[in-house]
């Protein structure tokens, strides 16, 4: 019998009980960012959680856009998991390294085409560690496969639907650290402006997140979070970062505490700072 579908974050504890299963297919979807010197991809090889695959955020991409790791369209979503050994029968459970930065953006793009049986590792491989559970350097090849896209979601927004929000005054959230939202801080995209999108408000994603298992907090700390940041949670939000990994985060944090009204602006900050035809707002 088909096991009940756990949610949207699962535990480390759950995920060493599942790990055998057939039907469920574990991805590392690590990203680094160039400043930090490291290699997703390398990590990777050298130790992973075992049957693990590696799901690469800048190849499960819009290859005709110059800004890394953007929405790849439909067939060829398709085809990359379907090479991965990703059917419409596999449940998905994406981790990442540092705990939870890049591995929600999996989550996100099988929910924009139409498929929910995807969760996430709550923690990451940090909390997977912090539980004494093993690593391997072992690569397994899992069998290519069809993968069929469901109804594709309306969790998607570009630059022009943002602008309009902008200018009518609707919610847009972003997740980057306050330093770079204000504009005091040096940005992490060279040749990006300081500042945010004018309108936009302030939430730090990792505020979301226990500070040693980097897990993510309970519904009642999200829904205080949340409230505080002045959000009418009942309507709309666009939700927005530096490239469109860490909006994700705040995706999921809405998703748990039963808000589904948002969407991610894909080319967040990397997009919106360096073209100069759009407003950029800094703070006092």
């Amino acid at each position: 019998m088909k096991e009940k579908y756990p949610g949207p974050l699962v535990s480390a504890g759950w995920l060493q009980e599942h790990l055998e299963d057939p039907m469920i297919c574990v991805v590392d979807a690590s990203v680094h960012l160039p400043d930090t010197g490291r290699d997703a991809k390398q990590e990777y090889l050298s130790e992973h959680i075992p049957s693990a695959v590696f799901f690469d955020l800048s190849d499960i991409a819009d290859p005709t856009n110059p800004l890394p790791r953007k929405v790849p369209d439909e067939d060829l979503f398709c085809k990359k998991v379907g090479e991965l050994g990703i059917d419409n029968t596999t449940h998905v459970v994406a981790y990442d390294t540092p705990g939870l930065y890049s591995a929600a953006r999996v989550w996100w793009l099988f929910k924009l085409y139409g498929y929910d049986n995807v969760s996430i590792l709550d923690g990451g491989m940090a909390n997977w560690k912090l539980s004494g559970l093993s690593v391997t350097d072992k690569i397994i090849k899992r069998p290519s496969t069809r993968f069929e896209p469901g109804e594709r979601r309306d969790v998607l927004a570009l630059s022009n639907e943002v602008l309009l929000a902008s200018n009518e005054g609707k919610q847009i959230l972003d997740a980057r650290t306050p330093g770079r939202f204000a504009g005091t801080e040096l940005d992490r995209y060279p040749g990006a402006r300081p500042g945010h999108i004018p309108g936009s408000t302030n939430l730090y994603w990792s505020n979301l997140l226990e500070k040693e298992s980097r897990t993510m907090l309970s519904e009642e700390q999200l829904k205080e979070i949340f409230t505080n940041t002045q959000l009418d949670l009942d309507q709309p939000t666009i939700l927005t970062c530096g490239s469109g990994l860490t909006a994700c985060i705040l995706a999921l944090g809405l998703e748990k505490i039963g808000k589904h009204n948002w969407s991610v602006y894909d080319g967040s900050w990397d997009e919106w700072g360096r073209n100069h035809q759009l407003p950029v707002e800094c703070s006092d």
